[in-house]
C-alpha cells in the first residue's frame, strides 16, 4: 500500500460535520488511508476499528451535510463519495446495500485500479443468479472486487482486540488484491481464511443467514426424545389415573413430570454421543479395512455427537435445579407435596441413598469436564491423547456414572409389580436400555481379540479379501519378490 505524505490533506475541504480538530488525530496516524463508501452502523464500527489499529480513514456519503456530528471518531474525515474513493490509497470498502450498488456507477473511473471490498450479505439462502459480489464485479471491470468481513457484526468490530480468533471468509479472482485484505485482516486483530475465487461469494454471503447448521438434528432429536418422555410419564402417572380411579394428578404436570422427563433424556441423548462409535468399530471389523466409508447416515451422526453431549449437559443441569426446587417446596411444607426419592428416612437405606447422590454428582462432575474440553479455547490447549481421555474416558465414566445413579434409585422396583401401573413399566426403565446396550457393546470391544484385529485395522491393515490383486499377481510368479499393496503398510 502506498504512503500519503501526513501533511498533506486527504480532502481538499472537511466537511462541515466534521470537527474542527479532526486533522490533528488525523495526522497523527501513519497508516495507509482506506475509505469506506456509506456511513451506516457498520461504516461506522469498521472506522473505528481501523483508527484504532493506526489506519487514516475517510469515510464518503451521498450526503455528508446529513451526518450527525461526533457519529465517527476523531480521525476520520468525512465527504463525499467521489473524495473519499481519491483520496484512497488501494482499498476501498463498499458498506452500501446490494439494491444501492447503482448509485455508484458514477464513480467507475475514479475506482478504477482500486480494490473494492464488498462486505453485504445475502437476503436469502439459496438464491439463484450471480452473488452480490459477483454482480460488483460485472459492474466495475476495472477495479478488482474482494468479498471479505460480511461475517462479522457492527459489535464485533468495536469490541476490541480480544476477539482475534473471529473469522473473516474472504475471496477474490485476484491474488494480489486478496493478499492486501488478508493482511488487513489480520492488522484489525481477526483471523482471515482464504477460501478462493470469487465463486466462493455466494457461500460467503449466506454464511450468516444460516441458524446453527450443525445443531437442528441433534435438537430436533433430544425434542423429540422429551416429547416421548414426558408423554409416557403424563399416561402413565396423570392421565390413566384421572380416567381409572378420578385421581388429580394434573400438579404433577409442571415440575414433577419434566424432573422426571430431563434425566431420561439427558441418559438417552449422552448414549447417543458414544452409540455411532461402537457401531463405526462394528463396521470396520465387519469389513475388515478402514478404507470404506461410512454411510452417510453414520457421518452425519458421527459429526453430531458434540452437540447431543452439550445438549445432554444442559438437560443434567435443568435436572439438578429441578430437583433442588423440588426438594426447597417439599421442605416448605406445601400441601402438594410429591413423594420423592429419598431414601435417608430409613436407616437400612442410608448406603443406597448415599451412592444414589454420589453417583448423580459424580457423574455430573464428569460431564461438566467433558462439557468445557468441547469449548474451542479449551479444546485447543490440549494435544490428541488429552482430548481423547477426556472426552472418550471420562465422557464413558460420565455415562457409567449415570447408569449407577439411576439404578441406585430403584433397581429393585424392576421386580416389584406394583411398580407396573397398568402394565407400564417406569420411565427411567426405559431410559437405561440404551445406555446398557452402550455400556456392553464397549465392554466387548475391550475383548483382546477384537481389541487387537481393530487396532491393525486403523492402522492400515486390510483383510485378504479387500487387498488390490496386484500383490497378490505378482507374488504368485516363480522367482518374483512379493509386493505389498501400499496401504499394506497403513496409512496415516
Amino acid at each position: 500500500m502506498m504512503q500519503n505524505n501526513e501533511k498533506t490533506p486527504l480532502l481538499s475541504r472537511l466537511s462541515p460535520n466534521s470537527n474542527s480538530n479532526s486533522e490533528a488525530p488525523l495526522l497523527s496516524l501513519s497508516g495507509p488511508v482506506v475509505t469506506i463508501i456509506g456511513s451506516g452502523d457498520f461504516s461506522r464500527s469498521l472506522s473505528i476499528r481501523l483508527v484504532s489499529c493506526g489506519f487514516r480513514v475517510v469515510v464518503g456519503s451521498r450526503d455528508p451535510s446529513r451526518v450527525a456530528e461526533g457519529l465517527f471518531p476523531d480521525g476520520v474525515v468525512l465527504g463525499s463519495q467521489r473524495e473519499a474513493v481519491k483520496a484512497a490509497d488501494r482499498l476501498v470498502f463498499a458498506a452500501v446495500y446490494p439494491e444501492h450498488y447503482h448509485t455508484l456507477l458514477d464513480l467507475r473511473e475514479a475506482l478504477a485500479g482500486k480494490v473494492l471490498v464488498d462486505v453485504s450479505n445475502a437476503s436469502t439462502v439459496g438464491g439463484e443468479g450471480p452473488s452480490n459480489a459477483e454482480r460488483l464485479a460485472e459492474m466495475f471491470p476495472r477495479s478488482t472486487v474482494v468479498k471479505g468481513f460480511n461475517t462479522l457484526s457492527a459489535w464485533a468490530l468495536q469490541v476490541g482486540a480480544h476477539d482475534g480468533s473471529r473469522q473473516v471468509l474472504i475471496c477474490s479472482d485476484c491474488s494480489s488484491s486478496k493478499a492486501s485484505v488478508l493482511q488487513l485482516a489480520r492488522s484489525l486483530g481477526f483471523t482471515p481464511v482464504d477460501l478462493g475465487g470469487l465463486f466462493a461469494a455466494r457461500t460467503i454471503e449466506e454464511a450468516p443467514l444460516i441458524l446453527f447448521p450443525s445443531w437442528g438434528r441433534p435438537v430436533l432429536t433430544t425434542f423429540l426424545l422429551f416429547l416421548f418422555f414426558y408423554g409416557y410419564s403424563f399416561l402413565r402417572q396423570v392421565l390413566l389415573p384421572y380416567l381409572d380411579k378420578g385421581r388429580n394428578n394434573f400438579y404433577q404436570l409442571p415440575l414433577v413430570l419434566v424432573n422426571q422427563t430431563l434425566p431420561s433424556v439427558a441418559l438417552v441423548t449422552l448414549a447417543l454421543v458414544y452409540l455411532p462409535g461402537i457401531l463405526a468399530a462394528v463396521l470396520q471389523l465387519a469389513r475388515g479395512t478402514k478404507y470404506r466409508r461410512f454411510p452417510v447416515w453414520l457421518d452425519h451422526w458421527l459429526c453430531s455427537r458434540k452437540q447431543l453431549g452439550l445438549l445432554s449437559f444442559l438437560c443434567v443441569v435443568l435436572h439438578a435445579v429441578y430437583s433442588m426446587c423440588l426438594t426447597l417446596r417439599r421442605s416448605s411444607g406445601n400441601a402438594a407435596q410429591v413423594r420423592a426419592p429419598v431414601f435417608t428416612q430409613v436407616d437400612q437405606m442410608v448406603w443406597r441413598s448415599d451412592l444414589y447422590l454420589s453417583s448423580g454428582i459424580l457423574g455430573f462432575g464428569a460431564l461438566t469436564l467433558v462439557a468445557i474440553t468441547s469449548l474451542p479455547s479449551v479444546g485447543n490447549s490440549l494435544n490428541w491423547r488429552e482430548f481423547t481421555f477426556v472426552q472418550s474416558g471420562l465422557g464413558y465414566a460420565a455415562l457409567t456414572l449415570s447408569v449407577a445413579h439411576t439404578l441406585f434409585f430403584g433397581w429393585d422396583f424392576a421386580f416389584d409389580p406394583s411398580s407396573y401401573s397398568y402394565f407400564l413399566p417406569p420411565v427411567y426403565m426405559l431410559a437405561l436400555i440404551l445406555p446398557c446396550v452402550v455400556l456392553v457393546g464397549r465392554l466387548l470391544l475391550f475383548l483382546p481379540c477384537l481389541t487387537s484385529r481393530l487396532t491393525k485395522i486403523r492402522r492400515g491393515w486390510e483383510s485378504r479379501q479387500h487387498r488390490p490383486k496386484l500383490s497378490q499377481e505378482l507374488g504368485s510368479g516363480s522367482g518374483s519378490t512379493q509386493v505389498d499393496s501400499p496401504r499394506a503398510f497403513g496409512d496415516v
